[in-house]
């Protein structure tokens, strides 16, 4: 079956205040039908790229196409056939659950009969169906986040966008929202695109996986793609003198070692057979006088492949208000 493009961006950019790069130069394409996972830390440019592709912000420049329509030229066509939940609960606290999603079903034109037979049926789906006529103000987290994709999908979107849809939620209630999705994407042939900086969550979900890290997507593809990055297991092993460590001599005694990194203050080793390598490391180590501190041993993943392509872990950053506010007082100094 032949694979098509459901959302094509080139180029796209954000530039706040004429200075602070949000979002940098990205170019990617979405599969239609497919769960694609966009990871990154907080601040990264996740929730800025998905609302310039929902016609939330205007792009400071590049192009995307999102269905065939162009946006900026066909913002009122895009609207229609995408759904948003995003990071933030929308849902009034002072209306039932069904109140909600009938006021959302009346702003995207879908009439009443038509939109209490979509409710009852998206309700019982996310188990909801015993709390449609109780004020928002008494449901759970995890059921306001279930309400919210409700919401979002009440006028049948080809395209669906998750901004952080399980943020928050403990681990229980996560992996029924996980559910919800498969089954948007495998019953309803949804096209799911969502952000997230949970590494298991993107594992686990997302047909393919675009990492973007201080504006720029920094790797893109399937989840077993990006983990073959590594090229073996890693073992991370802490010493008390780095300066002493020799990587020259340990390579030409353990030959099946492919890689030597210095991150954090600490020693990131990838081989093959991580478990055999290791007490060989260990011995070398001992041999030359180097007291080891602690070691782990480390299988391919997500998380491994976003330390190995940007030197840190995924971390929590600062909020782009205060990345913004900064530049703005920057230029007020100037001036």
């Amino acid at each position: 079956m032949k694979i098509k493009t459901i959302i094509k961006v080139d180029g796209l950019t954000k530039i706040y205040n004429g200075e602070v790069v949000a979002v940098d130069n990205i170019s990617f394409e979405v599969y239609e039908g497919e769960i694609f996972g966009f990871l990154g830390p907080n601040g990264a440019g996740k929730t800025t790229t998905i609302n310039m592709l929902n016609t939330l912000i205007k792009p400071t420049k590049g192009y995307a196409e999102i269905a065939g329509y162009k946006l900026g030229r066909d913002n009122d066509k895009i609207r229609k056939i995408i759904g948003l939940v995003p990071q933030e609960l929308t849902a009034d606290d002072e209306l039932t659950g069904m109140e909600n999603i009938m006021l959302q079903a009346s702003l995207y034109g879908v009439n009443k009969k038509t939109a209490k037979e979509r409710a009852e049926e998206l309700l019982g789906m996310v188990e909801l169906s015993d709390a449609a006529h109780r004020l928002v103000k008494t449901y759970s987290g995890g059921m306001r986040r279930r309400l919210e994709l409700v919401m979002g999908l009440i006028h049948r979107p080809k395209i669906l966008f998750l901004d952080e849809p399980t943020l928050g939620l403990d681990v229980q209630t996560r992996a029924k929202i996980w559910e919800y999705i498969k089954m948007l994407r495998d019953e309803f042939g949804v096209t799911i695109f969502m952000t997230t900086h949970y590494m298991e969550e993107a594992d686990k979900l997302c047909d393919r996986i675009g990492i973007i890290d201080k504006g720029k997507i920094i790797a893109l593809g399937t989840p077993t793609e990006l983990k073959n990055i590594l090229k073996g297991d890693i073992i991370v092993i802490e010493i008390d003198n780095v300066d002493n460590f020799n990587e020259e001599i340990l390579t030409k005694e353990i030959s099946n070692i492919s890689e030597i990194r210095r991150i954090d203050g600490k020693i990131s080793i990838t081989t093959e057979k991580g478990e055999n390598t290791l007490p060989r490391i260990i011995n070398h180590l001992t041999k030359y006088g180097i007291k080891v501190l602690s070691v782990e041993l480390l299988k391919p993943s997500l998380e491994q492949v976003f330390l190995y392509l940007t030197g840190r872990k995924i971390r929590e950053e600062e909020p782009m208000d205060s990345i913004r506010m900064r530049a703005i007082m920057r230029r007020r100094r100037r001036v």
